[in-house]
């Protein structure tokens, strides 16, 4: 269940893990992004058009990025290695609507070069802490490409289990991974 309470679009601009701080997205960032997409299956992963370049598929995950920080959707926020200072992926809240349902997401999406690396439980770890503490929400969700495995154990090792499989979502199936805060 979604809490009304005032929740400044979700952001989590400031929070630092560990290895990571977390700010918004800036267009600064549109060219070390574009290395996300060296592959079809990360476009296909994120229900984009793996047939577009790779500067097509960052343009439209930035649009949708500041598409969402303006309508208070939530969105990803730039992940920086405190150590380097270099952008190591993105994550966040995102406000999704599943089957006419608003549902908080935790999202999250690594560079390839920093794969395998626990960056991406680090952050989806804060992300769900964070949505619990700030009572955004009883009940979080990942929302997952089904052949995306690695995504898959992200959520499984942040305590989501396996919800359902929706199978019309932007176009494809997905597999709804999810977490009560009781839990």
């Amino acid at each position: 269940m979604m809490n009304p309470k005032k929740h400044n679009n979700y952001l989590l601009e400031g929070l630092e893990t560990e290895r990571l701080l977390f700010r918004k997205v800036t267009w600064d960032d549109f060219d070390a992004w574009t290395k996300l997409f060296i592959s079809d299956d990360v476009a296909i992963f994120l229900g984009l058009d793996p047939k577009l370049s790779a500067k097509e598929l960052t343009q439209k995950w930035f649009d949708k990025t500041f598409k969402r920080y303006e309508n208070n959707l939530g969105s990803m926020n730039a992940l920086i290695d405190k150590k380097t200072n270099r952008l190591i992926g993105q994550s966040g809240l995102l406000l999704q609507t599943i089957e006419e349902e608003k549902r908080l997401e935790v999202g999250y999406s690594i560079l390839p070069e920093f794969w395998r690396q626990g960056y991406a439980i680090e952050a989806a770890t804060a992300c769900k802490n964070a949505g619990f503490e700030n009572g955004w929400s009883d009940n979080l969700i990942s929302v997952i490409e089904p052949a995306n495995i690695g995504s898959e154990k992200v959520a499984l090792k942040n305590g989501m289990t396996f919800e359902k499989r929706i199978e019309e979502y932007y176009g494809a199936p997905f597999n709804i991974f999810s977490i009560d805060k009781s839990d």
